[in-house]
Parts: structure tokens; sequence; C-alpha cells
């Protein structure tokens, strides 16, 4: 039987901290959305000043990201260069299949992502990838 590491409530606050403090740094007001490999929400975190929608975006983000194993941007990048059957995806992939959702890969496992919205595509990747790597 093979064993693989899992996010404890250390390491979701640790993340957390680190994307805060990133999306603070550059006055960014976003959600951050972190989950475990199966896509179910550990950590959901709306600054003051983002947008309600966001708190949809963010989760589904994480999700996209934790389920298909790779950055939520892949899917988005294959929609816009044609492939536009993966709109017909069913939910959850659909409605988070936008660049700034995350994986957590430690040791070859993903176990689990994160998901920020509120900024720029690019600008929630970053935050997502500041809180990730708060755990090297």
């Amino acid at each position: 039987m093979q064993s693989k590491p899992y996010l404890s409530l250390a390491d979701v606050k640790k993340i957390a901290a680190a994307a805060e403090a990133e999306a603070a740094a550059n006055n960014w007001p976003v959600v951050i959305a972190i989950v475990d490999d199966g896509g179910h929400l550990l950590w959901l975190q709306r600054q003051d000043g983002a947008n309600p929608l966001s708190s949809h975006i963010a989760p589904a983000k994480a999700r996209v990201s934790a389920l298909g194993r790779r950055e939520s941007k892949l899917y988005e990048d294959m929609i816009n260069n044609g492939r536009t059957a993966f709109l017909t995806a069913p939910a959850p992939v659909a409605d988070g299949m936008l660049e700034g959702g995350v994986p957590i890969i430690v040791d070859g496992h993903t176990i689990g992502a994160v998901g920020v919205s509120g900024v720029k595509s690019n600008e929630d990747a970053q935050i997502a990838k500041a809180g990730i790597a708060a755990l090297n």
C-alpha cells in the first residue's frame, strides 16, 4: 500500500497567510481558497473590498486545479487556442477553467490546490504560488 502526504490545518494556515501577505503587499483585494486533493474546501478567505463573485470563482479554480492536477490556466489556454468543446465540460470543471488555480505538489503527489480570484488572472496565480511557496 502506498502512502502520501496531505494538507494539515497548520499547512493550510501557512499557505493562506503567505497568499494574504502577497495580496496585501500589492494592495490586491482577493478571495483565497484552498482545497484538498479531492477538491474539498479547506479554507476560504475574502479580503475587504474583494468582489463578492470572487467567493464563487476562487474555490472553483482551486477545485479544477486539484482534480486536474495542473494549473487551471492550462484549461483556459486550451479553450483560447480553439478547443472550445471544453466549454461543455460539466461543473465543477467548467466553473473554474480560468488562470489562478495552482496545484500543491509534494513528493510528486498533488495534495490540494490554491485558487485566487479578484485581480488579473496572472496576479491571482502569483498570489496562489506565493502561498504554496510558504510550504517549502
